[in-house]
């Protein structure tokens, strides 16, 4: 596995904390966050936020919350994956 570790949170206390990372092989963007509240789980697992679309979060996904002040990581990860000609649409792949 190529994981390429590309940004962590700048405020992060203590070592954990939401990280990011690339993933070369798999053409994945990787991203470690603080786990959702009750609230919010409820709220995606009952809205319905693509027409014609199951609701919730499959059992084989998950759900992350990153803090906004990750944006530049976010942007420096996606950036490193088009130079590296990982982005593809999926009829691409």
């Amino acid at each position: 596995m190529a994981l390429r570790f590309t940004g962590i949170d700048p405020d992060t206390p203590n070592g954990g904390s939401p990280t990011v990372w690339l993933e070369d092989e798999k053409a994945e963007i990787v991203v470690q966050g603080w786990l959702p509240d009750a609230d919010t789980l409820r709220t995606i697992g009952e809205t319905e936020w693509v027409p014609d679309r199951p609701i919730g979060v499959p059992d084989h996904e998950g759900v992350v919350r990153i803090p906004v002040r990750m944006i530049p990581a976010l942007r420096k990860v996606c950036d490193d994956a088009e130079r590296a000609g990982l982005w593809r649409t999926a009829e691409e792949r």
